[in-house]
């Protein structure tokens, strides 16, 4: 059977009337057209977005009918959803013609051909250039017998097509009303789509229908787009509704980004049959959700409004009732205390018998999860404390320390944190009895025995120099002198170490030379001063012959760190800057450290410590007694004056004679009631500042000389008719061996 194709064009115009663009009839007379569609007027253009210009043809009465122009052609608008994105418009069915049942007309290979039929119209519209495309509800639908209907996008492929047969000569009528197949034939129309062509052939020529008993009629087949929602197939002279998607502009919502015309509680959604957008309302809002540009002519209805689902319905809810943003938008709500559905017409609000029961388990559950939460909290504190002591510990020797403990080298005590804590109410400000350029001094009592300690508490320790320190506190665990503070123990669970000594109640030697608000009998007697310094020479030469194998240099000595019991005596304190010195060495290279005023010049120069470097500190603390002034002092004309180094230009000036007495506390002599013992421990003063180390007496050499002239002050009932002029050459024979017997007696 031969085949015959015929194309449809991409769109045919309208014979009628209505295609003609009339001004005279295209008023504005039609009401509620949404934004971004706008009626066009001839004198102030459009009130649209671009691209949705509709038209308004007045016909008298009420109003006027909507029309959009599509390829030259104005088109019946029907409706226009917001929330859908489509327009509905009647078009005139596409009447395709192929072989048609008559015996008149041109034949090729013996079918006729039928050309056009007079006053058809319709044809399927040119969507390019507009914001529009198909919708998927439109139906593709051919009514004809034994032919073959083939929808081609714009590059010629097939994307839809269906066949319709016949098998007597009222099927075709049969058609109209059901399309099963016979007669008809229905197929989905792609969405998307723009522009397409159809093609229709007859799949059988009229000889052989004519053998089924088809008799010839003049009807020709018919294909045509039709909305998938409709149910009449009524074709002749009828226009078909169909439906057009439609979206803004040509970019995503990510191109334009906030470019876009949404409104207020609207958000932009990408279009689903090509480019462009469209705009929703937000959950619980409804309306236009497109922003006229325009706001004088923006309606006042315009714009996404809250769904006041409630105005309707708050009259079947028992109590009350509340809007939400999903669907449905409403919901009754029972009160407090109560359970059910809130509805009038169902369960309403009915007394839960159980919500006490409810209320106390989830309390009961609350609180035991509170309180398991709070006890795992403190477990995993206590872990991470654990932990840190620990670093800590270990950071700050604590291994090399449980080493010396086990070979009974440690003769102190080793405090946890939590003892030194509790000791001093954590570290109390209040119980805070000294501060040093070294760190601060707590007084803290010990439990249970409730012995009362000082804690210092350092401000920072050279990690590099542990295991040094852990040897140092090893050797000052091991001294025991009456005229030495005692270091009772240590704690290496915190970041710095802490050291606990004997806690000496009656303050520093400084308070009581150099402040007035001590509270014991005030003044310091010439007696007591000469007994002090006795006491801190006996401490300072055990320190460095007697307190271990290895020597002790204090390399701190000065007033502050002398401390003083409730009887005045002397306590050397404050071994924070102290170093050890092997016994075959003389001196040890350090970092410079020490007291401004009493630090060794030689020491300052050079950065070797040696013993000679606390004996010129004890010398600025002989000088101290001697004059009751501080080792620095501001003059008159604002710059600081050294106590040393104008008491040494003092000496050289007076050659050491009685005129030196001017330089000293005037009371001092006359409590002496002698100048000798004052220019006597003036003259071992000048010994002990001498500027070369090796110039000056050794703390052993200056405490025999000490204790000899204490011993001879105390012996002699009148120190004015003694007039001795003492050296270490007349005192070193028989002076030694009753320093060492004292010293056996008061160690």
């Amino acid at each position: 059977m031969a085949l015959l194709s015929l194309f449809l064009l991409p769109w045919l115009l309208p014979s009628s009337s209505s295609a003609v663009i009339d001004p005279s009839v295209l008023d504005p007379y039609c009401n509620d057209v949404p934004y971004p569609f706008g009626i066009y007027n001839y004198s102030t253009h459009s009130e649209s977005y671009p691209g949705f210009e509709l038209y308004c043809n007045y016909s008298g009465g009420s109003g006027g009918s909507l029309k959009v122009m599509i390829g030259g052609s104005l088109i019946d608008v029907i409706d226009i959803s917001l929330e859908g994105g489509y327009l509905r418009v009647l078009v005139a069915p596409a009447k395709v013609f192929g072989s048609c049942r008559v015996e008149s007309g041109r034949r090729a290979g013996g079918v006729a051909i039928a050309e056009g039929v007079e006053g058809a119209e319709g044809g399927l519209l040119d969507l390019q250039g507009t914001p529009y495309t198909y919708h998927s509800t439109n139906k593709f639908m051919l009514l004809g017998c034994d032919a073959m209907a083939i929808v081609r996008n714009r590059s010629g492929h097939i994307i839809s097509g269906c066949v319709a047969f016949c098998v007597s000569n009222g099927d075709k009528e049969y058609g109209r009303n059901d399309c099963s197949g016979v007669g008809c034939c229905r197929t989905a129309f792609p969405s998307g789509l723009q522009y397409a062509t159809v093609d229709l052939k007859n799949i059988h020529n009229l000889t052989a229908s004519t053998e089924l008993g088809i008799q010839p009629t003049e009807e020709c087949n018919e294909a045509f787009l039709i909305d998938g929602n409709e149910s009449s197939f009524a074709v002749q002279s009828i226009k078909k509704p169909i439906v057009l998607d439609w979206s803004i502009g040509n970019k995503s919502c990510e191109e334009v980004l906030t470019k876009h015309i949404c409104g207020p509680h609207a958000h932009c959604n990408n279009s689903l049959d090509g480019l462009g957008y469209q705009c929703k309302c937000d959950g619980g809002y409804e309306g236009n959700p497109y922003r006229n540009p325009n706001p004088h002519k923006a309606h006042e209805d315009e714009g996404c409004r809250e769904i006041d689902s409630c105005k309707h319905y708050a009259q079947n809810c028992s109590w009350k009732c509340e809007n939400r943003d999903r669907y449905p938008y409403h919901h009754c709500v029972c009160p407090p205390g109560t359970t059910g559905d809130g509805k009038k017409d169902g369960d309403g609000c009915k007394r839960d018998t159980y919500i006490e029961i409810g209320l106390g388990t989830s309390l009961a559950l609350l609180v035991i999860s509170l309180t398991m939460g709070f006890w795992v909290f403190c477990e995993l504190k206590k872990r991470k404390q654990r932990k840190l002591k620990q670093k800590h510990f270990l950071q700050n020797g604590g291994l090399l320390l449980r080493q010396y403990v086990s070979e009974n080298q440690f003769f102190a005590r080793i405090f946890t944190i939590e003892e030194l804590e509790r000791a001093t109410d954590n570290f109390n400000e209040k119980n805070v009895v000294g501060r040093g350029g070294y760190g601060t001094v707590y007084r803290g009592t010990v439990l249970p025995d409730g012995d009362v300690v000082a804690i210092k508490k350092s401000k920072f320790v050279d990690e590099t120099q542990i295991e040094q320190f852990i040897n140092e506190v090893v050797i000052l665990s091991k001294i025991t002198h009456r005229n030495v503070v005692k270091l009772l123990g240590c704690c290496l669970e915190t970041d710095v170490p802490l050291l606990v000594y004997e806690f000496i109640s009656n303050g520093t030697l400084s308070q009581h030379l150099h402040e007035q608000r001590m509270p014991t009998s005030g003044r310091l007697s010439w007696e007591t001063r000469l007994r002090i310094a006795t006491e801190t020479a006996r401490a300072l030469a055990f320190l460095h012959c007697k307190a271990a194998s290895v020597p002790v240099v204090h390399r701190d000595v000065k007033s502050a760190n002398i401390l003083l019991d409730e009887n005045c005596t002397a306590k050397v304190s404050d071994f924070g800057a102290s170093r050890l010195i092997p016994m075959n060495q003389t001196h040890v290279t350090t970092l410079v450290q020490g007291t401004i005023g009493y630090l060794d010049p030689e020491y300052f120069q050079t950065c070797q410590l040696t013993e000679k470097s606390d004996v010129y500190s004890f010398g600025v603390v002989l000088l101290e007694l001697l004059t009751t002034e501080k080792p620095l002092s501001s003059s008159r004309m604002g710059t600081v004056r050294n106590m040393a180094s104008d008491f040494m230009e003092y000496m050289v000036e007076k050659d050491g004679r009685v005129g030196v007495l001017e330089f000293l506390d005037r009371q001092l002599v006359w409590e002496a009631r002698t100048a000798m013992p004052v220019l006597a421990v003036a003259q071992l003063a000048r010994r002990c500042l001498n500027l070369n180390g090796e110039d000056r007496p050794t703390m052993t050499e200056v405490a025999i000389e000490l204790t000899a002239l204490r011993r001879l002050a105390m012996q002699s009932e009148e120190w004015r008719d003694r007039r001795i002029r003492m050296s270490p050459r007349r005192l070193t024979a028989v002076d030694e061996l009753m320093f060492d017997e004292e010293d056996r007696l008061l160690s």
